[in-house]
């Protein structure tokens, strides 16, 4: 079991000490300006000292690509990002350690009563963690790469990325960033097409005589919209075999993970997103990759579907930059989704014989990834270091807790 050592606390000097001293030194100074260079260096220096003592007493072991992968029904993980240029620039404080092994700290900064400073070093246990030195390649290895194989042995796989906007969701499943360019080859979307057909073309898979179909669609307010043909809205109904359609979505034939990556980006160029305080281009829809599998002899049964998702962040109503109801609507309508998300998964954990897949239209379109003995779900959990993200980032691996 995973020890945290006990809080660290700093106590704060008392007024007249700090006054006595401060007036020695800087008399023309008055006493809450004068600070010693190293405060002056860093907002909340005190609380970045301890946490760095704190990280000295741990042992670190990051994932590496030699461990071992685990077969898992639902695998849930979480990766942390690195800080990022705003954050540099401002010296925010990194709060999150990963010491490896599944475990994952956040070291939230607190006042006591008589203003004495300490941290309440709060631990997570995860399938996995991947700190912020973690490859995308990484990531894949341990989370969608698993879940390939079972598509091809008849399963419906389906892997989520969730996190508050900025996060890095759309860096992981769709791919690297230089600065406004995305490099589509290097995401989960892709790397996932490309084990697609690695499989396709293995002789033990052969005889299956299977060919690959690819869909892209976003939901939207609850509304279905094909990325792949002008954003056509799209209805979902259950057929006679209380099987969820989505009817008119259109399945495009590939040959190759160069058209997957194709069919990625004119998807994510269609994408509907808007503004939050914590990015000024968010995604505020649910997308969905779809990599089908079917029989060549029959070309309408289905063999296996993996679903790709890179969930809307999850935002409060009060950190969209606007506050019209349209877009309180919007935050509303993703935030459900994502409770509902969060209940099947809490029910799969719990290998619960009722799975509420009918709370949401994200949870009805997935139905079949909730069903069965077959199925397959990893959640990717994004986490953003600052200590200005900590509130956000606690409620992120509340949600990941599939047993809360």
């Amino acid at each position: 079991m995973f020890q945290v050592p006990a809080p660290v606390s700093v106590p704060v000097r008392s007024t007249e000490s700090t006054m006595a001293n401060s007036e020695a030194a800087q008399p023309d100074l008055p006493p809450s300006l004068v600070l010693t260079n190293s405060e002056a260096s860093r907002p909340n220096q005190k609380f970045y000292e301890m946490i760095q003592e704190f990280r000295e007493t741990l042992e670190i072991t990051p994932v590496s690509a030699s461990d071992l992968i685990e077969p898992h029904r639902i695998c849930v993980c979480v990766r942390k990002r690195p800080l990022n240029k705003q954050e540099v620039n401002k010296k925010e404080i990194d709060v999150v350690t990963i010491p490896g092994k599944g475990a994952l700290l956040v070291h939230e900064p607190k006042h006591k009563v008589d203003l004495t400073k300490y941290l309440d070093n709060q631990v997570f246990h995860f399938d996995y963690s991947f700190d912020e030195t973690a490859t995308n390649e990484l990531v894949y290895k341990f989370t969608a790469k698993p879940l390939v194989q079972s598509i091809f042995e008849g399963g419906m796989a389906t892997c989520f990325a969730y996190g508050q906007t900025g996060s890095g969701k759309t860096h992981t499943m769709g791919g690297d960033f230089t600065g406004r360019q995305q490099n589509s080859a290097k995401g989960i979307y892709a790397l996932a097409a490309q084990d697609v057909f690695t499989y396709l073309n293995h002789r033990r898979y052969a005889h299956l005589e299977l060919s690959a179909y690819v869909s892209f669609f976003e939901i939207y307010n609850g509304k279905v919209y094909d990325l792949l043909n002008k954003k056509a809205k799209l209805r979902v109904l259950e057929d006679d075999r209380q099987q969820v359609q989505v009817v008119g979505l259109e399945e495009i034939y590939v040959s190759t993970a160069e058209d997957v990556i194709k069919m990625i980006e004119m998807g994510s160029a269609c994408r509907t997103s808007g503004q939050t305080s914590a990015n000024a281009n968010s995604s505020r829809s649910h997308a969905i990759l779809q990599i089908v599998l079917r029989c060549n002899d029959r070309a309408s049964t289905l063999h296996g579907k993996f679903s790709l998702v890179d969930l809307a962040g999850n935002e409060r109503g009060t950190d969209v930059s606007s506050n019209d109801r349209s877009t309180l609507v919007e935050t509303a309508e993703i935030n459900r989704s994502l409770l509902a998300l969060k209940e099947c998964i809490r029910s799969l954990g719990m290998n619960s014989d009722h799975i509420p897949f009918r709370m949401s239209t994200l949870t009805k379109v997935l139905r079949d990834s909730f069903i069965g003995e077959k199925s397959r779900t990893c959640m990717i959990a994004m986490v953003s270091p600052g200590m200005a993200s900590c509130e956000y980032t606690m409620n992120t691996l509340r949600y990941a807790d599939r047993y809360t």
